[in-house]
């Protein structure tokens, strides 16, 4: 019988039921890890690959009902942006109560810390080296995101591929000395109020970096099968708009934590 409407009545499914569990046996472990039980890190790998391996066929069957059954119509694909702003609406409040955090410890310092900020036992960072740098590479990965977006619109992929591997480069560059800064801290995350707010907030940002970057490389893998066209990219504008929002809340970490937070 031919569909007589414009939206998407999904199969009954397995993979929520299995992500759930897998969440689950992951959360498990991690709690069991952290309190040092003996098979903690076994659950914990155990879970996290189960929740890999689901991720990776529930996304494989929603890429198929859009590419293959054509059932992502533009209602549905309507749906789809909408679902993924919510989502990142969400992940904005996520850092919003961290920024709150490093607020509430700054400007109204404890006397435990000594009612300085930053404390006087803490070696900031000089915002002007490596996180001038890396607010630098993230700004150009935008632009070249954006780039590749307006490439396949007119249809020129070609251009898109090499913008794409051009922003895939500099988030593996801003990855690297991320890393590499961490690595060569004056301080860590157990130095006080400090150094907690500042590498979870940091921390959770280069997660969301290294989530961004898969997201455009599994986009550029599709753009290799020709998944995307100029009117059904649905998936691309979704890496771009997550990527964005990876560099807005960069701009804030560097501002907030690195320059005002250092003075």
């Amino acid at each position: 019988m031919k569909q007589q409407h414009y939206f998407h009545l999904v199969n009954q499914s397995a993979w929520p039921i299995l992500a759930a569990l897998g969440a689950l046996v992951l959360t498990l472990g991690a709690t069991m890890y952290m309190h040092t039980y003996t098979l903690g890190i076994f659950i914990l790998l155990l879970g996290l690959i189960h929740c890999l391996i689901i991720m990776y066929l529930w996304w494989l069957d929603v890429i198929y009902e859009g590419f293959v059954e054509g059932a992502h119509t533009s209602i549905v694909q309507r749906g789809l942006k909408g679902g993924m702003i919510l989502f990142i609406v969400s992940e904005i409040m996520f850092f919003a109560a961290f920024f709150w955090a490093f607020f509430h410890s700054s400007l109204a310092p404890s006397i435990w810390i000594g009612g300085i900020w930053p404390p006087a036992s803490i070696l900031v960072f000089d915002p002007w080296g490596i996180p001038l740098l890396n607010t630098l590479i993230l700004l150009v990965s935008g632009a070249a995101i954006t780039m590749a977006h307006h490439y396949l619109i007119l249809g020129h992929h070609v251009k898109v591929e090499e913008s794409l591997l051009q922003t895939l480069s500099y988030a593996i560059g801003f990855l690297e000395l991320q890393f590499y800064e961490y690595f060569n801290a004056p301080f860590d995350i157990s130095d006080g109020i400090y150094g907690s707010t500042f590498f979870m907030t940091t921390g959770f940002h280069g997660f969301h970096v290294i989530i961004g970057t898969i997201f455009i490389f599994v986009c550029f893998l599709r753009l290799l099968f020709s998944q995307f066209t100029r009117d059904h990219h649905v998936g691309f504008e979704a890496a771009a708009w997550y990527w964005h929002f990876v560099d807005v809340v960069w701009l804030f970490v560097f501002i907030i934590l690195y320059y005002w937070g250092g003075i």
